[in-house]
């Protein structure tokens, strides 16, 4: 979705109005409110997507997914008052991970590829999953191990594992992305972790 330039930042004054909420600018219906949802969680968006296929298919992902949400917004269902989901982010992450799943090849290429890769400076120290060994093994080898787990497991798994370690989504938030039960992610979790922990070895230990 072409949005333009983003809109400069405005600060309201003590007391000034709320901005609007997610569930608010789905529900106008309006192009230029759902622009501002896009300019409001589009980073993250295409920030996940890149990390799964690589930049040039990530920008095809944010472009769809914001289409597709904008498509279905009269199918968007607001979390419950006082409930820990952020806003409409959990449902843009569902439709992005379908769109993923499209282009599954195209992403276990990309792992298995960087897992053959040499060390070449490429550096992703916040990776929270490689930083559960960074700090016992070199860094660079590290990424690649994981890439290499990462393109051994089934798609369910790696989703739930990716929007856990790399999207930093709580239980509900994922069930909300996925429209499975809670009790489902956390059996998928657990597989996922069982299986990377099996290919980095003793240096991988799952946090509580």
């Amino acid at each position: 979705m072409q949005t333009g330039t983003q809109p400069a930042a405005s600060v309201d004054p003590p007391g000034g109005p709320e901005p609007p909420t997610d569930a608010e600018l789905i529900s106008a219906a309006s192009r230029e409110e759902f622009a501002l949802l896009f300019d409001r969680h589009a980073a993250k968006i295409h920030r996940y997507a890149a990390r799964r296929l690589g930049t040039t298919d990530a920008d095809d992902v944010l472009s769809q997914t914001f289409l597709i949400a904008y498509e279905r917004r009269h199918h968007y269902t607001p979390a419950d008052p006082g409930d820990a989901l952020d806003g409409a982010l959990p449902w843009l992450y569902g439709i992005a991970t379908n769109l993923i799943h499209r282009r599954r090849r195209s992403e276990v290429r990309q792992y298995r590829a960087y897992a053959r890769s040499e060390p070449a400076g490429r550096h992703t120290h916040d990776d929270p999953l490689a930083g559960e060994v960074a700090s016992r093994v070199d860094a660079e080898a590290a990424q690649r191990t994981l890439a290499r787990a990462l393109a051994r497991l089934r798609p369910p798994e790696r989703d739930v594992l990716l929007l856990y370690a790399w999207e930093d989504l709580g239980y509900a938030e994922i069930a909300a992305a996925l429209d499975i039960p809670i009790g489902t992610v956390r059996s998928r979790l657990h597989r996922a972790r069982k299986s990377v922990r099996a290919t980095l070895g003793p240096a991988f230990e799952e946090q509580p």
